[in-house]
């Protein structure tokens, strides 16, 4: 059996939520930020499968989670399309280099086009140069005169104290 018919790529579901949980402390762990991981499964279960904020691929080899990707659809105003966003894609280490990254995003990128979407697009730290090249070798480019702004914690919650809600 050839290394890519011993990997299967589906969709998750919400009995995979441990395995997604993993999968995400360990990309914080290799980008250094899991002391910012405050995510549980309880939490994941609602978000995930409940009220559907994203959806998982999970990238299996001989039946061990190899990779995932967490994505969600966005919209692009000036393409007048939604497009999706990759929030998370990540491949175990020992499973690097067989080509289960790329079918990931090429899983993604159909389902992109399946839904009419106008735009692929996810952000990589500035650091991470082995990414970067992963991702220009498959046609990708950067948009390196954004930059991503953020509000989390205390900062949202005194922002939205802030401004009566729409119809108030």
């Amino acid at each position: 059996m050839s290394e890519k018919e011993d990997l299967i790529i589906r969709a998750a579901t919400e009995d995979d939520t441990a395995v997604i949980l993993d999968f995400i402390r360990s990309l914080a762990t290799y980008e250094k930020l899991l002391h910012e991981v405050s995510a549980d499964e309880e939490g994941l279960r609602k978000n995930l499968f409940e009220r559907q904020a994203a959806e998982v691929l999970l990238a299996e080899s001989m039946g061990s989670p190899a990779g995932f990707a967490l994505f969600f659809h966005n919209f692009s105003t000036f393409l007048g399309m939604p497009g999706i966003y990759i929030e998370d894609l990540f491949v175990h280490p020992e499973f690097r280099g067989r080509g289960i990254g790329a079918r990931l995003l090429a899983a993604i990128a159909a389902l992109a086009v399946e839904r009419g979407c106008g735009r692929l697009e996810w952000a990589v730290l500035d650091w991470n140069e082995p990414a970067m090249r992963f991702y220009r070798r498959l046609g990708a480019g950067s948009r390196d005169e954004w930059k991503l702004f953020r509000l989390t914690g205390s900062s949202l919650l005194e922002l939205a104290g802030t401004t009566p809600l729409p119809g108030e």
